[in-house]
């Protein structure tokens, strides 16, 4: 339990120093003087922002709530989470089939491989579980975020 432990107090100020460094981040286009959004942008109709939003923001709660469950070592409760909040298991409360088509090829591909990735990191969560070794199921949560940062980097909503 002790590694795991320091495992999870090394990504907490890995996390803290990011977090820090993204504060004072500037957008490439900001630096240079331009105010131009390069992002590609998706124009759902109204009601369908309004869910896509409302869904991102519960992707970010349930992120969170992973990271205190890892941080607790409830790592059957952190596989939960991810499964039911952000897994292929998810797609349908999310209303995904209703949604894609009116997303760009690359967005929808985007979406697909963050669903996937989040429920590689459930079972990854569930090991850890038995094997009491989080650093597996860090690397796959890093994937599942590796995804949000693409799309949102790519991406923009009206």
């Amino acid at each position: 339990m002790s590694n795991v432990c320091t495992t999870l107090a090394a990504m907490l100020l890995a996390m803290v120093s990011v977090s820090a460094s993204a504060q004072t981040h500037q957008h490439p286009s900001a630096a240079a003087g331009q105010t131009a959004d390069s992002r590609q942008l998706v124009d759902f109709p109204e009601p369908m922002r309004i869910h896509t939003i409302a869904n991102m923001r519960d992707h970010l709660l349930a992120l969170q709530e992973i990271d205190e469950a890892l941080a607790k070592g409830e790592f059957d409760k952190a596989s939960n989470i991810a499964e039911a909040r952000l897994g292929m298991s998810s797609l349908e409360a999310h209303g995904a089939a209703h949604i894609a088509p009116y997303m760009p090829k690359g967005m929808q591909e985007i979406g697909t491989n963050m669903h996937q990735a989040a429920s590689r990191f459930a079972v990854e969560a569930q090991n850890a579980s038995v094997g009491n070794d989080v650093r597996p199921a860090l690397a796959a949560l890093a994937g599942v975020m590796r995804q949000c940062v693409a799309c949102h980097a790519a991406y923009r909503l009206h």
